[in-house]
């Protein structure tokens, strides 16, 4: 499977979401392929967040090697499943979808409600890590059983 993880600028929420899910495939040996996008430009050929590098490295999770990109029209044509993390993206990216096909690839990644942006407080940031943990965990093992 194929995952592609979208928050809005692709270094604070999709990285740990990527790292997360890449970590959890990996540890339960699954052939999956994880990768992470913005649906804004901005930080596009940088690393994540430091804070965000920084609690996934606190939980064992490297994410520093990882570089934000923005989504593209191709990615519909790469991944399975395309999950982000609040309805702001939610609509960017169902905006970019060219058919109902690509439309039904996208979800927001929490069941309920959606995963706040902690960039401009240093304190969400474990709250945050563990949110995106807890649902990447449960997506896991929906997998698994089916």
């Amino acid at each position: 499977m194929k995952i592609l993880m979208v928050c809005l600028g692709n270094i604070c929420r999709s990285p740990l979401a990527h790292g997360i899910m890449e970590h959890l495939a990996k540890k339960n040996n699954l052939d999956w392929e994880i990768d992470s996008a913005g649906t804004g430009n901005w930080f596009s050929g940088e690393l994540p967040d430091s804070r965000s590098i920084s609690i996934a490295r606190q939980n064992g999770i490297d994410i520093s090697t990882q570089v934000c990109r923005q989504i593209q029209v191709e990615d519909f044509d790469i991944y399975d499943r395309i999950y982000v993390m609040d309805y702001k993206n939610l609509n960017d990216v169902i905006e970019l979808a060219r058919d109902n096909e690509d439309r039904k690839k996208v979800k927001l990644l929490l069941l309920e409600g959606i995963v706040p942006d902690p960039y401009y407080n240093d304190e969400q940031f474990e709250v945050v890590y563990n949110m995106i943990y807890k649902r990447c965990l449960e997506i896991v093992r929906e997998e698994m059983r089916s």
